[in-house]
């Protein structure tokens, strides 16, 4: 019988693993994760690499003749990531050529103190992008104000994009419009529309964080919105991705779409991201198991992958079930005083600030080690 990562797979959801470090790359973890997981792509964010960075000595080498040639922590930082990028790139390189470019890609982030900057983004998307060398990597861009134009930009340069932080439906309508944008402004230019392929990473766990934070002090607070709010709670993060699952099915069949597909484009596929759960209340798999959607990616964190790989359900496209509940959402959580505009303002912001914080401790991080050499 499969086990729940290789029946996940045949529901037509590519496993990624939402993780990346130096060590287990030496050590053949990201193959074996390949080979015995199901595991078809990699996502990296400052996160991920301050944790890496930050723990054991397996960098300090790299760091120490780095200083010596006199470069700056944030350089330091940014060679070391990408060639632990490199590295993923290659062990994924037969999955990359066996999905026929579809899949075996990994994802490089943006410094994500630009994330309100338009023109640098652009700027540090082709500069990274051509400093990888690789074609399966992906640049992530944040679904900000600022980076929609600059996904649009970078697309139409010829740079695949992982477009990250998206929260809300009305901003994953926009990163649609430039996905799309993007590939025509491509085939104006006389690119190749098959050689594209892009992410749209709608996070979900901290949908739920957010709101049901908002909805227990409603519980707690007691009176007639109390039972209405209890009802809500673990509900909006699913729904809100299954709102975003019938957008993407909307728009990636209308006659705009048709015509780029008739040239080669692929889809925009969704990526399901932040799926660990942070509720002990919830089922640790949660956000695995009801969002199983063919044509859509998953990235876990290896210690959810193990969780799906022991005790995962896989049931059939359940990004299907529960719709009518979805559309109704937004207008429940109003009714209680809970308005999208505001949560998803909050999130955006504070997704932002996460990773610019991750950002420079690993910065901070390899400057106390860089300054030892120094002195």
């Amino acid at each position: 019988m499969a086990r729940p990562l290789e029946q996940l797979t045949e529901q037509g959801v590519a496993v990624w693993v939402d993780s990346i470090a130096r060590d287990w790359l030496h050590k053949g973890e990201l193959r074996r994760l390949r080979d015995e997981y199901q595991v078809v792509g990699v996502t990296s964010n400052p996160t991920i690499f301050q944790k890496a960075m930050g723990e054991g000595s397996f960098y300090d080498e790299d760091i120490t003749r780095l200083a010596r040639e006199g470069l700056d922590a944030r350089r330091i930082f940014e060679l070391l990531a990408l060639d632990d990028i490199r590295a993923a790139a290659d062990d994924m390189e037969p999955v990359y050529r066996a999905s026929n470019g579809l899949d075996g890609r990994i994802s490089f982030e943006l410094p994500p103190d630009i994330a309100d900057d338009t023109d640098a983004s652009i700027r540090e998307a082709r500069r990274l992008f051509d400093e990888l060398a690789r074609p399966n990597v992906f640049i992530k861009i944040p679904a900000t104000a600022a980076g929609v134009p600059a996904i649009r930009a970078s697309l139409a340069a010829g740079i695949n994009v992982n477009v990250t932080l998206i929260f809300s439906i009305e901003r994953y309508r926009q990163v649609i419009d430039a996905y799309m944008s993007g590939l025509e402004d491509l085939a104006a230019s006389g690119g190749d529309l098959t050689e594209i392929a892009s992410v749209a990473s709608f996070f979900v766990s901290r949908v739920d964080t957010n709101v049901d934070k908002k909805l227990q002090a409603i519980v707690d607070k007691g009176g007639p919105e109390a039972e209405p709010a209890a009802a809500r709670l673990g509900t909006a993060a699913i729904d809100n991705a299954k709102l975003a699952w019938a957008e993407f099915q909307e728009r990636f069949s209308g006659d705009r779409w048709r015509v780029l597909e008739e040239a080669g484009a692929r889809p925009q596929r969704p990526l399901w991201a932040s799926t660990s759960t942070k509720n002990p209340n919830y089922r640790d798999v949660l956000y695995c198991e009801e969002l199983i959607a063919r044509g859509s990616v998953n990235t876990m964190p290896i210690e959810t992958l193990d969780a799906f790989q022991d005790h995962g359900e896989v049931r059939g496209q359940t990004i299907l079930e529960g719709m009518d509940r979805a559309r109704r959402l937004w207008s429940d959580l109003a009714e209680l005083g809970v308005h999208e505009a505001e949560v998803m303002d909050e999130l955006e912001r504070e997704g932002v600030r996460r990773f610019a914080e991750s950002y420079q401790g690993a910065v901070e991080t390899i400057e106390a080690k860089r300054s030892e050499v120094v002195r």
